[in-house]
């Protein structure tokens, strides 16, 4: 597998793509160095404590107070990391934590929406080779390095290297790694250590003590491993920073560095098509079928269908390959979008059990490329396979996109027939309600042209059953749920708001699309009021000099002028 990494330096953002076999399987995307949080080390304050939930807030200076969990402020020494839920039950939150109590925490998982940031107690400072835990005495070994002796080797060397009362994880990254190299490690992140607990003797509470690598450092750190084969960016400044780090933490590295100074290293390499793909909510297999992701805040379903596809020889061996397809894409999506919490895939109805079986199999195999933490939990009794994976930063979707400011997240509008009920249930009230006479509705022209009907049928109802005047105007610059109804008191005020054209007046207008019932006339707006221009239907998108010949009360006609 030609596994490839290619980082695009911008003005405003930082974007780091990994590729394997030339397909994008991982994206990260920085804006801004104060914009990433995980990994940054505090000096808060405790807030609040909470005994129902055996937790506190704590004040680490952010918008939103953190969220400390008992788990997470147990002092664990001599104990395995994530152990601490054990020590957790029998303990109580008031015991450990007291409201005003100053405390180093660690962002472990960023704020999402209304929650604020996750912090813990229990620090840990990434190396190239070790992850350093100061306040756990622990030896670990990546559960990726599989060969027993080379476990073994590695631990021995941690537990001569490593201080006494601190703890190690050793990385993937280190296996075949000498001791000197370890040891390098090790002396920086505890003198790193010792500076941070320097500067949380002295300053203001809250303060940052420690701000995690940018995101290139941190891929240098963390995913330029000896499996890369290429490293490709477009800043000939962070190229020559990225040679210098590598000069001191893995010079047989730097003969993959390559500078391509483009205007677009993502434009060239078809990154950016996949990015809008990964926005989408359907993606398209090989074999004609597809899949359908839905995103929640803690919960994502995946849908499969055959789609196009329709086989060649029987319906098992069609949802069998589509099935199979669709379970290395998924695990690709999930690592691409970095979609995180609980995940529902709907895999289309299998009868045999070895055939369950194969795609569960396809889809742990692909799972286990992920770094990210992800389980598969099996298949349930309606067929459905339940999976999680952890969830530490916001999603792809959640840095790119934000919530629709008019259905404010929830992908759907108002049909115009609601919309219409609605105002007709405003246009009654407001009637019970003025001494108008006259009422004027302004609305999306959907809307507009159901209130008033086919010939103005409906207008005349409710004129009928209201006693009013009323005049119905189609903005479209109005949204589809937006809608205002005023009274007009006063003739002037009518013809200023209702009738923005006279008989006679001369005007430049653009036609915006051919009249329904006759295609040989266009239609043209003036402040949403509608102008029936003769002859002008193939003339869309023009703009041309018209003469108004008769004003109605919801709209007027128009005749072309000779240039």
């Amino acid at each position: 597998m030609f596994k490839e990494i290619l980082i695009n330096v911008g003005e405003e953002e930082t974007r780091v793509a990994v590729l394997e076999n030339r397909i994008p399987v991982e994206m990260n995307i920085e804006r801004s160095p104060n914009q990433r949080l995980v990994g940054n080390i505090y000096k808060g304050r405790v807030e609040n404590v909470l005994p129902g939930m055996q937790a506190a807030f704590v004040d680490i200076g952010l918008e939103k107070n953190s969220f400390l969990y008992i788990e997470d402020a147990i002092p664990v020494r001599n104990a395995e990391p994530g152990h601490g839920q054990g020590a957790a039950m029998g303990t109580n939150i008031c015991d450990i934590l007291k409201q005003g109590q100053d405390l180093i925490v660690q962002i472990v998982k960023e704020p999402i929406g209304t929650k604020g940031a996750r912090v813990t107690t229990h620090i840990t400072l990434p190396g190239r080779y070790l992850v350093l835990m100061p306040t756990v005495d622990y030896i670990g070994i990546s559960r990726r390095i599989e060969d027993e002796h080379e476990r073994d080797r590695l631990r021995e060397m941690a537990s001569r290297i490593k201080m006494r009362g601190m703890g190690v994880i050793v990385r993937t990254v280190a296996e075949g790694v000498a001791e000197e190299e370890l040891a390098v490690d090790v002396n920086m992140l505890t003198n790193l250590w010792r500076k941070i607990i320097n500067r949380s003797s002295h300053g203001p509470v809250p303060n940052l003590l420690h701000r995690d690598l940018e995101l290139v450092q941190r891929i240098l750190r963390d995913a330029f491993t000896s499996d890369v084969d290429r490293l490709t960016i477009d800043s000939r400044f962070e190229y020559e920073k990225i040679l210098d780090l590598l000069d001191i933490v893995g010079p047989q590295l730097k003969v993959k560095v390559f500078l391509e100074e483009r205007d677009n290293i993502f434009e060239d390499h078809h990154i950016e098509a996949e990015l809008e793909k990964a926005l989408k909510r359907k993606v398209w297999l090989r074999c004609g079928g597809y899949i359908v992701i839905d995103q929640a805040e803690a919960l994502n379903a995946i849908d499969v269908n055959t789609g196009k596809y329709v086989g060649s020889t029987n319906l098992e061996d069609t949802v069998l390959k589509t099935n199979l397809e669709a379970a290395v894409e998924i695990a690709r999506q999930l690592r691409l979008r970095n979609i995180g919490g609980i995940i529902i895939v709907d895999f289309i109805d299998m009868t045999l059990e070895e055939h369950r079986r194969q795609v569960l199999d396809v889809l742990e195999e692909e799972i286990r490329k992920d770094k990210t933490k992800t389980n598969i939990l099996g298949i349930t009794q309606l067929g459905l396979v339940e999976m999680t994976r952890k969830k530490v930063r916001p999603s792809l979707a959640e840095v790119l996109q934000k919530a629709c400011p008019y259905c404010e997240g929830r992908g759907k509008v108002l049909s115009e027939e609601t919309v219409g009920i609605n105002i007709k249930q405003q246009i009654y009230q407001m009637s019970r309600q003025t001494g108008a006479e006259t009422i004027l509705v302004e609305a999306n022209p959907l809307v507009a042209a159901r209130l008033i009907g086919s010939g103005g049928a409906n207008l005349r109802e409710l004129e009928g059953r209201t006693g009013k005047n009323l005049y119905i105007r189609g903005t479209a610059e109005h949204h589809i749920e937006a809608v205002a109804v005023r009274p007009l008191y006063d003739q002037s005020d009518i013809n200023a708001h209702v009738l923005p054209v006279k008989p006679g007046q001369v005007l430049e207008v653009r036609v915006e699309e051919p009249h329904v019932n006759n295609i040989n006339d266009g239609i043209a707006r003036v402040n949403g009021f509608i102008l029936d221009i003769e002859g002008a239907g193939s003339m869309v998108g023009n703009t041309v000099a018209i003469e108004v010949n008769k004003v109605f009360r919801t709209y007027a006609k128009a005749k072309l002028l000779k240039t």
